[in-house]
């Protein structure tokens, strides 16, 4: 799997990763395990998880496969930090939560680090300087080795990536988090420049649209999938409208041309996209993620990329 330089800065990742939020509720430890295998055997680096998935459990089971399904150097973890569901605030980014969360997850990880630690919401009463600085201690410490976003607007993070910048020596951010598939173009207006003028690159999550661009949903909804499940049909639904079927059909007609699953256009699109070090799936299950590492070669032909470009353009969740 071909892996990219994130941003300007020395951390090279997979240019497919693994998201994990799904780890400890739809999907068992077992199956996790297994897809963690076959993705490092397939030549994936980057996996995804966050301090708030399922409660810690995502990051509680990646930590026990570090330690036992592959080898801890083979993997390059990122994780997020700031939200607080069970605080008195529902986002917290001073310097007392940051570093106490980021020592509870190294706690679930199991590990002395994490190799990209994220922001993964804006804090609007906590100084951005005092974030910051937070960030920097713990990349001073040895627990984190870079530093990044998980997803903010494109203003804030201008907002905080200017602020390292102003002065050398100060810890860049080297990437910006953000939703960005055929189906949510959101990040083309503004985040994306953003981050490119910042020497920044784009972690983007979610290029099959929830599954959507998979074409599962063209004639209903499967009573395998998520938009199946009551606690995750609120996050599919949105993109079962009429935009999103006419564009799944232009997907599917590429595909159709191509010789590939409508899943092999939708990712290789985002992926490919100027500005994306990596783009992350997250399989509910071994098979789907067998799916996806089976078309990881597929690269668009630009005549095709470009309708699929027209054919979107502008649109925003």
């Amino acid at each position: 799997m071909e892996q990219r330089q994130v941003g300007r800065s020395g951390l090279w990742v997979s240019r497919t990763a693994l998201g994990t939020m799904t780890w400890g509720k739809d999907t068992s430890e077992e199956e996790a395990g297994q897809q963690l295998t076959a993705f490092v055997d397939a030549g994936g680096t980057l996996v995804d998880t966050a301090d708030i998935y399922t409660g810690g459990q995502s990051e509680r089971i990646l930590g026990r496969l570090l330690n036992a399904a592959v080898r801890r150097e083979d993997v390059v973890v990122a994780t997020k930090t700031g939200h607080t569901p069970e605080g008195y605030r529902r986002v917290d980014a001073s310097r007392r939560h940051l570093l106490a969360s980021l020592d509870a997850s190294l706690r679930r990880l199991q590990t002395d680090y994490v190799d990209l630690w994220q922001l993964h919401v804006f804090d609007p009463v906590t100084p951005p300087e005092e974030s910051l600085a937070a960030m920097e201690a713990a990349v001073a410490a040895g627990k984190a080795r870079y530093v990044g976003t998980g997803d903010l607007e494109a203003w804030q993070f201008a907002t905080l990536a200017t602020w390292q910048r102003a002065q050398p020596g100060r810890v860049p951010l080297v990437s910006a988090g953000t939703e960005y598939s055929l189906l949510n173009r959101g990040a083309d207006q503004a985040l994306r420049p953003a981050a490119k003028a910042a020497d920044a690159h784009l972690i983007a999550w979610s290029p099959l649209g929830r599954g959507v661009l998979s074409a599962k949903y063209r004639n209903g909804v499967p009573p395998d999938s998520r938009a199946a499940f009551p606690h995750m049909a609120p996050y599919v639904e949105p993109y079962l409208d009429g935009h999103s079927r006419r564009v799944v059909e232009s997907v599917c007609t590429a595909a159709e041309g191509l010789g590939v699953p409508p899943l092999a256009v939708a990712l290789s699109w985002a992926r490919d996209q100027a500005g994306v070090a990596s783009a992350v799936v997250g399989p509910r299950t071994l098979p789907q993620l067998e799916g996806v590492l089976r078309v990881e070669g597929v690269e668009l032909p630009p005549e095709i990329r470009e309708a699929l470009d027209d054919a979107t353009a502008g649109h925003e969740r």
